[in-house]
């Protein structure tokens, strides 16, 4: 890797990596706190459309390497082995199969929407343990650059969809979060639509009532959603256990004292998913939450 491949990575991606989350955000650019320093005012502006950063507090900014340069302390040589240690690779020539990118050009038309019933989708589904979890879903047939494709389909709120198969993590459309609405004073939040779908799988034997749902379909998506949070009276979170998933949680806690870290459940696992995946919960062992 040399520095214009890793320049050319989103340094939104970057960001995120590192625990940072934006405090606000638009389709052109998003704040963040300063990355260097401790500051309760957000003025880390990242410009998505050329991907650049300026910190304003100290009127310096730049590209990539720039950011981690500084972020490191470190030389130009060093951010490139710790970009590639830390699998920054979209550089790379790719196909559909293993691009991750969060918004694709509107180059695509969508040929077929239905009920999942491919084999292969459903395999995928029982891999993760969500299977019986298809009233959610949906099948996308798809084209893009002359190509045909198939994924599960989960709906956000801008008509978007995050497209899923076992080799391919991209969102057709604006990225969103998604609401799911009981009329109820209890949320809860997750990360992905797998960990959403996996808590559904075990809502009724952790002895927990429906409520209302939102799924952010990215981490980086957290700051849409705090002006919804004064409406609920209990608030669950269920992030990943990784930095940007401590971060969204303190940054939810500290906009609402009715949220609640959930994480306690998997905290052995990198998520929700991956302890119905691997832990198999049973109703010998329950767990219950403290609630407030």
């Amino acid at each position: 890797m040399n520095c214009k491949q890793f320049n050319s990575i989103p340094l939104e991606e970057v960001l995120l990596s590192l625990g940072h989350l934006p405090m606000k955000q638009n389709e052109k650019e998003a704040w963040y706190l300063n990355p260097f320093a401790n500051e309760s005012q957000a003025s880390f502006k990242l410009n998505k459309r050329i991907n650049a950063w300026y910190l304003h507090s100290e009127g310096i900014g730049g590209n990539n390497t720039d950011f981690m340069k500084k972020y490191l302390n470190a030389s130009a040589s060093e951010v490139l082995v710790w970009a590639e240690n830390n699998n920054f690779s979209s550089f790379q020539p790719q196909n559909i199969s293993t691009r991750k990118l969060e918004d694709l050009p509107k180059t695509y038309q969508i040929i077929e929407l239905k009920n999942v019933q491919h084999p292969a989708l459903l395999e995928y589904l029982n891999e993760r343990k969500v299977q019986n979890q298809t009233e959610f879903l949906k099948e996308i047939h798809y084209q893009m650059n002359d190509k045909n494709y198939f994924g599960i389909g989960f709906k956000n709120d801008s008509g978007g969809y995050e497209i899923r198969n076992k080799y391919s993590k991209i969102c057709l459309g604006k990225k969103d979060i998604t609401r799911i609405a009981n009329v109820s004073d209890s949320l809860r939040v997750f990360e992905g639509f797998f960990d959403f779908l996996s808590f559904k799988n075990v809502e009724s034997y952790l002895e927990k009532r429906p409520s209302d749902y939102i799924i952010l379909n990215s981490v980086a998506m957290i700051s849409n959603i705090k002006n919804t949070l004064e409406n609920y009276k209990n608030i669950e979170l269920y992030f990943d256990n990784d930095q940007a998933g401590n971060r969204a949680v303190e940054m939810i806690k500290n906009e609402s004292q009715n949220a609640e870290d959930c994480r306690v459940l998997y905290s052995d696992f990198k998520d929700l998913n991956d302890w119905l995946i691997h832990k198999s919960p049973s109703n010998e062992r329950q767990v219950r939450y403290r609630r407030r």
